[in-house]
């Protein structure tokens, strides 16, 4: 068993902070000339071809089958759309907005856990949701202004990405995961393929296979290795500091997003977004908190 080493699990956590919204802003820069389809099967491709040496050269169990196997088929689907959707947000909206606004997912993991298995969640854990829907709602708000429904995007990104989480858990126990990511990165090249061979037949520009002219293409692997590396470095985070230490430290990842956009695109989230964003951040810490301090008293106290 992995010793608790939380210094360097918070390290490894802050290079997922980083790496993660760098990620999302190359997928923003080049989806001004890019088809998205393209972009997304860059970034699924690249994960396969990195971490498929790296399991077989550890041997780690990879095979699958039954529940398993069906599972990991909805968690790539549920992946690929949730990173196509977050490409398209992003071709919209500041990378700091996009990112604020898919943080609403932890708020929406907290009502699926209550209202689809059945977990039990307090009433004060429920007002931080709706104080932090509420912050999400300022952010979103000037954007929509703007661009009108794509600023809803990410907002279907956290839907997306709180099933993803809840599907990834039925199957946590079971896999190993890098070897899960592997397999999903060779499963979702496999299922864009010919979607987006069908999408150029039928002159789709959004699933395009057509390269522009004098394409970036380190630019286009970054994508999937900076996307790949940076799931990698939280999954291992965990393995060296507990979760309720390391879930508060995921919110660096928006100050990091808005220095991002500010450096690459300056763009910077106007004063109603700022506030949106810091109700955001704040009932979210809350609600991680809340969820500590239950784990802590689970057997003497009703949660909370």
């Amino acid at each position: 068993m992995t010793q608790d080493r939380p210094v360097f699990g918070i390290v490894l956590m802050l290079g997922f902070c980083v790496l993660a919204p760098l990620g999302d802003a190359l997928a923003k820069l080049l989806g001004e000339t890019m088809p998205l389809g393209l972009l997304v099967l860059a970034r699924f491709a690249v994960q396969a071809a990195l971490l498929i040496p790296l399991v077989a050269l550890t041997g780690r169990p990879w095979r699958m089958r039954g529940r398993v196997l069906r599972l990991t088929a909805l968690r790539t689907l549920l992946h690929i759309f949730g990173i196509g959707a977050m490409f398209s947000a992003l071709q919209f909206l500041p990378l700091a907005d996009a990112v604020a606004i898919a943080f609403v997912m932890p708020f929406i993991m907290l009502l699926l856990g209550r209202y689809v298995l059945g977990e039990e969640v307090g009433p004060r854990r429920l007002i931080a949701c709706i104080i932090g829907f509420a912050g999400t709602l300022l952010v979103i708000q000037p954007s929509f202004a703007q661009v009108g429904a794509p600023a809803l995007l990410p907002l279907i990104v956290a839907v997306v990405f709180a099933l993803f989480m809840l599907v990834t858990r039925q199957i946590a126990k079971e896999t190993d995961p890098i070897a899960l990511q592997a397999v999903s990165g060779v499963v979702a090249t496999l299922l864009l393929l010919p979607i987006l061979t069908i999408g150029a037949s039928a002159d789709l520009p959004a699933l395009s296979l057509t390269l522009p002219a004098n394409a970036p293409y380190g630019l286009l692997l970054s994508i999937g290795v900076l996307g790949t590396v940076a799931h990698l470095l939280m999954t291992w985070s965990l393995r060296y500091a507990p979760s309720a230490t390391l879930a508060p430290m995921q919110y660096l990842e928006i100050p990091v997003a808005t220095l991002i956009g500010w450096l690459i695109f300056r763009d910077l989230p106007n004063g109603l977004a700022a506030l949106g964003i810091a109700i955001t951040v704040g009932a979210g810490l809350y609600v991680i908190l809340r969820e500590r301090a239950t784990a802590l008293s689970a057997r003497t106290q009703t949660p909370a």
